[in-house]
């Protein structure tokens, strides 16, 4: 029963809380993490850019990813948002256990 995070910068508080609430309401996530914003430097279209955006982290099961990572792109302003999968080692059993069950079967 693996579980993973997903973490994805958005462009604003607004943003963040938008995907948050769409992908839990829909039971993909049991829940996440919105962290205070960071400044991220990139290199976009010929050009460096600096943003501020704001990290949210989303913990699911494995098998919820791609459809996670759909809905994001439904819902994220980004040309190519930022998802990037994290497997998750060694979590004690009760919490993968109530990942499971607070989110709905693939």
């Amino acid at each position: 029963m693996p579980i993973i995070d997903i973490l994805v910068n958005c462009p604003s508080i607004q943003i963040a809380d938008t995907i948050s609430a769409a992908l839990i309401e829909k039971r993909l996530v049991a829940c996440s993490n919105r962290y205070a914003p960071v400044q991220s430097a990139y290199f976009w279209k010929g050009k460096v850019e600096q943003e501020e955006e704001y990290p949210l982290l989303l913990k699911t099961r494995l098998e919820l990813a791609q459809q996670v990572e759909d809905a994001i792109r439904a819902l994220h302003p980004y040309e190519v948002p930022p998802i990037i999968r994290i497997n998750v080692d060694g979590a004690n059993q009760d919490y993968v256990d109530w990942v499971h069950a607070v989110t709905r079967s693939p």
